[in-house]
């Protein structure tokens, strides 16, 4: 009796030894893969820093000067903040630049517009009161000037019109940024320079 009490007992322990095995195991197995994720990172992370490392940030809340900026009048292509001259405020993460443009219409009413643009040379759609709108961002060789180029189909008194337009992006200093446009006018190529004071 006393005999098959400590067997019992014996196979409980062993039973229970093998639990405790398994477990540090399965948690060795997490441990290690947790070093191989952190080691992964660790060799990733300056890669990406490198790669972003030297390009223009335009991150910031931007204010319109206008005694600066140059631009036709309304009558020949131009047209201050409805063609996008406004303030705005731009975010800027490692391959997303975000653009957020505050417009009041005629009825008083305030609406937020928001373009996205990927900063990996991939096209990027956006919608607008203007409709849809495809563009492509890139970067210069130095990495100091960003090149927006974006195609518009919009429709025209029944007929589907295509509008090109591109932006060139650049710091003059840390709190004063200039974007060149081009667009094609009524009367051909319209050309502008926005200049952007920091707030």
């Amino acid at each position: 009796m006393i005999g098959c009490l400590i067997v019992h007992q014996l196979i409980k322990y062993l039973k229970n030894m093998k639990r405790n095995i398994e477990k540090l195991h399965f948690n060795g197995f997490n441990f290690m893969r947790l070093i191989s994720l952190t080691i992964i990172l660790a060799l990733i992370a300056p890669v990406m820093i490198n790669a972003q490392a030297g390009k223009t940030n335009f991150a910031g809340t931007w204010t319109l000067n206008a005694e600066k900026s140059t631009q036709p009048p309304a009558g020949q292509g131009g047209g201050g903040m409805r063609m996008g001259g406004g303030n705005f405020v731009a975010t800027q993460e490692a391959n997303l630049l975000t653009v957020e443009r505050t417009r009041t219409g005629q009825d008083g009413q305030a609406t937020k517009i928001t373009m996205k643009y990927t900063l990996d040379g991939k096209e990027s759609v956006n919608t607008s009161p203007r409709g849809d709108s495809k563009s492509v961002a890139k970067w210069s060789a130095d990495g100091k000037t960003l090149t927006i180029e974006t195609s518009r189909t919009m429709d025209m008194n029944g007929e589907s019109r295509t509008m090109k337009s591109s932006e060139v992006w650049s710091l003059t200093d840390a709190k004063t940024l200039t974007v060149n446009g081009t667009r094609q006018g009524p009367d051909g190529e319209v050309k502008t320079t926005m200049v952007y004071e920091k707030k």
